[in-house]
């Protein structure tokens, strides 16, 4: 299968950050030629400069960028946006996501998997790493399967007691038993789509034994860690109190920090506990519309990128800032932390966008395959409408395409979506779903975890 992007304008991400008018020849699973040219008024025209393919996408008035990655997101919470909002992190936690986790079966959850792979597709993004909720996670895995996205995903790891409900708390043994078997089930499966990630909640709820555990079966296995780190001044006290360390410091002495490591957050640091970030290489998965809905702070993001660390971008869950969409994570990073440090010349446009594309792949260790729109890598594609009247009217070039990206765009201008060579997204639909359908099966499904429907 040949398929063309064709006519559009290009932001290839590549090492020289090329921006070109042209096309994108894709063989099945691969960008096989990027072909710069002037841009036709007459689409036929394509073919003296290609040669054969079986489909055009008409990509005229829009941009050709890579896929997008968000390197921390939570599936299992999509059906409860609206169900905790304007609360402190342990509040909304104890109070509102660990109860409705725990009402969860595997059919609803099942669905809140699918609804949010469905708003991640059609709002660019492509690659996810996601934790799953302690029960059901292989209703995820389907979910995943079925849907088409790139996805680093596991089950939630909880076995101690800190205000978990029940029906979230398992001995370490069984977390442990149930991780290895999705492990071995489900990692590097689906033509390589799918992979496990270890998935430990955060210190608060699991066990000295559980986090050491975790440590060794990633290393048995060759397998990611992904949990939360220093995300709020109360969760900070606790992990403290419990071990008489800061949380970052706490991780390195138990072996929980390396370039195979995703911490979401990360906001309330010391110097030595940055470092210890930036020398171990552990990936940073920045949350900045989480953080400010729940209020836990600003991540020195700008302070620790300057330093070397490896800070990409993620929309946490739905319920903490009620939409996974990438294009509003890139514009609060770039904004937040402007206002915050007095300083308009921080995270601008192009640096930002890097974060959510090839930087996230390097940071990944993907950078050979996924983040840039260049020969030989994975056809993960997208492509932003640019014609629209709210779109910025001065002509676009390799410096302010970046701020029509990041200030400008947001995800309802994703018009395809593209991951592995397949069109998951086309004219801003999803292909291989009814959405209506869908709409439908989640209406009913959040009826379990509201008492009074209105």
């Amino acid at each position: 299968m040949k398929r063309v992007l064709g006519n559009g304008l290009i932001v290839t991400m590549n090492q020289n950050r090329e921006v070109f008018y042209g096309s994108v020849l894709i063989k099945d699973e691969v960008i096989e030629r990027v072909i710069k040219h002037d841009p036709f008024e007459n689409l036929k025209d394509l073919k003296n400069g290609i040669g054969e393919f079986d489909e055009l996408i008409d990509c005229t008035g829009q941009l050709i960028l890579p896929g997008l990655i968000q390197t921390h997101t939570h599936l299992t919470q999509t059906l409860f946006k609206g169900l905790g909002d304007d609360l402190q992190l342990m509040d909304w936690l104890q109070t509102k996501i660990w109860p409705s986790e725990a009402a969860h079966t595997a059919e609803t959850n099942y669905i809140s998997s699918k609804v949010g792979i469905g708003e991640l597709l059609k709002g660019g993004t492509t690659t996810i790493v996601n934790m799953e909720s302690v029960n059901h996670t292989e209703s995820s895995f389907e979910a995943l399967k079925e849907m088409g996205i790139r996805a680093i995903s596991g089950k939630c790891m909880m076995d101690y007691n800190e205000g978990v409900p029940k029906g979230l708390i398992e001995s370490l043994e069984v977390s442990l038993s149930e991780s290895e078997r999705l492990l071995k089930k489900w990692h590097q499966t689906h033509n390589g789509l799918i992979e496990y990630a270890l998935a430990p909640r955060f210190v608060v709820s699991c066990s000295d034994e559980l986090l050491k555990a975790s440590v060794k079966m990633s290393r048995t296995y060759g397998v990611r860690l992904h949990t939360h780190a220093s995300e709020n001044k109360g969760e900070i006290a606790i992990v403290r109190r419990r071990t008489g360390m800061e949380n970052i410091d706490y991780l390195k002495r138990i072996g929980f920090l390396g370039k195979h490591v995703i911490l979401a957050h990360c906001i309330h640091l010391n110097d030595l506990e940055v470092q210890h970030l930036i020398d171990s290489e552990t990936v940073i998965a920045h949350c900045p519309s989480s953080n400010m809905k729940l209020a836990s702070g600003f991540a020195p993001v700008h302070a620790m990128l300057q330093r070397g660390a490896k800070v990409t971008l993620g929309a946490d869950g739905s319920p903490c800032n009620n939409e996974l969409n990438i294009f509003m994570e890139m514009r609060m990073a770039a904004l937040i932390h402007k206002g915050n440090q007095l300083d308009s010349t921080i995270m601008n446009a192009k640096s930002v966008f890097e974060m959510a594309t090839i930087k996230a792949a390097e940071a990944l260790g993907k950078e050979s395959e996924i983040g840039s729109v260049v020969e030989g890598k994975h056809a993960d594609l997208i492509t932003l409408r640019i014609d629209k009247l709210e779109s910025m009217m001065v002509p676009l070039n390799a410096e302010n395409v970046y701020a029509q990206i990041v200030y400008n765009a947001s995800s309802r201008d994703v018009c395809h979506t593209l991951v592995n060579g397949a069109l998951l997204v086309t004219h801003g639909q999803l292909v291989n779903v009814s959405e209506a359908d869908l709409y439908l099966d989640a209406k009913k499904a959040i009826i379990n975890f509201i008492k009074d429907p209105k």
